[in-house]
């Protein structure tokens, strides 16, 4: 199987402030290549573009392709879970906004140290065993962004999983605030293969900071984000790289790089450590604009949190003084509040 998945967290909008505009037509035209080339692994989760995500995914793979064509992955919202008997209902809810009576992957959404603890104490994995046991899903596993312990203790404890989905790229495999590298290590470990999610880091390893961009640029064998890709690809326990791809541009240029894939040779190992060195000199906020922080636990005074870390960085890597101008009159336009108007009531931060 083709090691290049579709992830449906970052799917083609008509308007760009509204997560919930997905443009129909354009997914239908890049779901329809991504199949017609060979892949076939689309991904997607109760809570993406504002619970639109999933039901997109049935109208424009589900009703238009035979389900043996593809392959289906979705997620327990384990943060919405207040008793046990939700998860059979978000279950339910997410068969039948898909359209589908199985899914090939089911995992338990963004587990991390606090939320194992309470996913335990309600039952998620023992939930999770059962839908595979009723043939309702295929491989079951969770998503993870913590600490290589905490899935340590996680694995040890639930060998029955399947897979691992981690957060992994090249700026983040060494990365003092992340350490890709260590937990992957881990699933390693314990024989679990791995999905990939943000191997771009949202976007933020296409457009890099212009010494960096002339040290991909002179290997002169693809584009930023192929070469991030194939890193993430690169490893002998990567099962699937996820991309969110948002338009057919980024759709031809990831089937390009991963049709016929070949690993990272030691040159290009070398050029994107080139580029780390220089990304770890900038100070730049380790945000992959996944809006979790804004889209599942609302803002008071209703601050775009990931656009003004984008603009952050953007104004620190590429010392662009026009973010003065996207943070005054886009990013805090209308109804949307200021840095400054925080009030630090902590909701965001989980």
């Amino acid at each position: 199987m083709k090691k290049l998945g579709f992830g449906a967290m970052r799917l083609p909008l008509t308007n760009s402030d509204d997560p919930k505009s997905i443009d129909l037509d354009q997914f239908r035209a890049m779901a329809d290549l991504f199949l017609e080339r060979g892949f076939c692994y689309f991904d997607t989760a109760y809570p993406y573009h504002q619970e639109h995500s999933e039901l997109a995914v049935r109208s424009c793979v589900v009703e238009r392709h035979p389900r043996d064509r593809f392959l289906l992955a979705d997620k327990m919202p384990i943060v919405r879970v207040q008793a046990t008997e939700d998860y059979e209902r978000f279950f339910t809810e997410q068969l039948r906004r898909c359209g589908v009576d199985y899914f090939d992957v089911y995992l338990l959404h963004n587990i991390g140290r606090d939320r194992y603890i309470r996913t335990q104490r309600l039952g998620g994995f023992e939930f999770i065993s059962r839908m595979k046991q009723e043939g309702k899903v295929g491989k079951i596993g969770f998503s993870f962004h913590d600490d290589a312990q905490t899935l340590d203790r996680v694995l040890t404890e639930h060998p029955e999983v399947d897979v691992v989905q981690l957060q992994l790229n090249y700026l983040d495999w060494k990365s003092e605030w992340i350490r890709s590298e260590e937990v992957y290590e881990v699933a390693v470990k314990h024989g679990k293969p791995v999905i990939v999610m943000e191997p771009v880091k949202g976007g933020s390893l296409v457009n890099l900071p212009e010494e960096a961009d002339q040290i991909l640029r002179d290997l002169g064998g693809g584009s930023n984000a192929s070469y991030a890709i194939r890193f993430a690809a690169s490893f002998p326990n990567m099962a699937m790289v996820l991309s969110g791809m948002s338009n057919m541009d980024q759709m031809t240029d990831n089937l390009s790089a991963m049709k016929d894939f070949r690993p990272l040779d030691e040159k290009e190992f070398e050029a994107v450590r080139k580029v780390c060195e220089i990304f770890k000199g900038l100070n730049l906020i380790p945000c992959t604009s996944c809006r979790y922080c804004i889209e599942e636990n609302e803002c008071p005074k209703a601050i775009r949190i990931p656009d003004l870390f984008a603009a952050m960085n953007a104004h620190e890597a590429f010392h662009n003084w026009n973010t003065g101008y996207y943070y005054n009159n886009i990013i805090t336009g209308g109804e949307h509040g200021k840095a400054s108007d925080c009030i630090k009531c902590g909701k965001c931060e989980k």
